[in-house]
């Protein structure tokens, strides 16, 4: 069958356009028969992988970054809500590229065609993500967060000298500087707590912003979703966790409590902004419904 691979020009800060060239040598090199498109705006990607999948499309590849990866499995979620997704192509065109190196992929672009080509999947778990009573519903396979690591997204965002990880580190503290913190209930199996609140991150798996295990014990085969939370009292507190967050020992600290489970409520009394996937989808939520979906994506890999 025709793959279809589904670019994201703007991922890494257009530099995923200016290696289109160099990725689809590789695909041909591998021996891939492709029809590519461009997104063409936020949310596009959605779109066009639905459109993909009921084009009869298979493999869906997605070009580009964590965001894009993640707007193409939305798409792929959306066409066949309760049907194990994929097979999904990796092909890492961003800044991070969280996803390829959580699942051990290689970043080089001809390497990844051959695994393509090759045909063998692994099958992941996906995060569900439900803001507000049934507002939106997004699925995410890395990650997603409300507090502290969305305002984080918020600077990295605004900054556009720096590049690559260490953009993330800066936008890191410029958001501990702010000393953001919640009032909160959190739910989930067999567990619940009530009080401030610093950040709420929720892993499917371990590494996200291309630096930092804000879920270190997570796995995405595991059926389950692995959150951490943790209130820091001040910011001098918070700059002490922050380079534990690297190594994922920051969740030994008694101010942080790392968990599995398989649905995970969180309100809170003031609004939050929320990321999925390293993107934000809003930036004044109060209620977010976690849930796990068990083996839902099959993944074309080693």
């Amino acid at each position: 069958m025709k793959a279809c691979v589904i670019l994201n020009p703007y991922s890494n800060r257009w530099r995923a356009r200016e290696r289109r060239p160099e990725m689809e040598a590789a695909l041909k090199s591998a021996g891939i028969n492709y029809e590519l498109v461009e997104m063409e705006g936020a949310g596009d990607g959605v779109a066009k992988a639905m459109q993909a999948v009921r084009a009869g499309f298979s493999p869906i590849i997605a070009a580009g970054g964590d965001g894009g990866i993640s707007e193409v499995v939305n798409g792929l979620y959306r066409a066949s809500p309760n049907a194990v997704l994929g097979p999904l192509g990796l092909m890492p065109l961003g800044t991070a590229n969280d996803l390829v190196v959580n699942l051990g992929l290689p970043r080089d672009l001809n390497a990844m065609a051959r695994i393509i080509a090759a045909g063998k999947t692994r099958r992941i778990d996906l995060g569900k993500v439900t803001l507000g009573e049934g507002e939106a519903e997004w699925v995410f396979d890395n990650n997603s967060a409300i507090g502290l690591e969305p305002v984080v997204t918020v600077h990295n965002v605004r900054i556009k000298r720096i590049k690559g990880t260490l953009r993330y580190l800066v936008a890191a503290l410029q958001a501990i500087g702010e000393g953001p913190h919640w009032q909160a209930k959190l739910q989930w199996d067999g567990g619940h707590y009530e009080g401030r609140v610093t950040l709420v991150s929720v892993g499917n798996c371990p590494l996200t912003g291309g630096l930092f295990r804000m879920a270190p014990a997570a796995d995405p085969a595991d059926g389950k979703l692995t959150f951490v939370f943790a209130y820091a009292a001040s910011r001098l507190k918070m700059l002490s966790l922050l380079p534990r967050t690297i190594s994922g020992d920051f969740v030994n600290d008694p101010a942080v409590q790392q968990h599995h489970t398989q649905r995970l409520v969180i309100e809170l009394e003031s609004d939050s902004p929320i990321q999925i996937d390293g993107e934000l989808r809003t930036l004044a939520v109060k209620k977010v419904s976690y849930e796990a979906l068990a083996g839902r994506l099959d993944v074309l890999s080693l």
